[in-house]
């Protein structure tokens, strides 16, 4: 995993800017469908996380298993960072 991160560093470097971005604009969930889409990402990242810690898909899939991983961790990262920071420098809203 360290190989990989090594060598997919730009495209993590983005995803975390990107998501820092988002994080920024859109701010920490709120509402009742917002938060079932967060919980369905961080459901998606414990199986990937799943697959990618046993090992189970071989090959080049195995590959994109753990690409993907990385980039959808490194993303949610930068969407929390974004968003706490967004919560932090807004005035809170009555």
């Amino acid at each position: 995993m360290t190989l990989l991160a090594s060598t997919l560093w730009p495209g993590l470097a983005g995803a975390l800017l990107l998501g820092i971005c988002i994080g920024a604009l859109m701010g920490l969930p709120r509402g009742r469908a917002s938060l079932i889409s967060a919980a369905s990402l961080v459901a998606l990242l414990a199986i990937l996380g799943g697959l990618a810690v046993s090992q189970t898909v071989p090959g080049q899939a195995g590959l994109w298993v753990d690409t993907a991983l990385l980039m959808l961790a490194t993303y949610l990262a930068g969407c929390l960072a974004g968003g706490a920071g967004h919560r932090l420098t807004r005035p809170a809203r009555p």
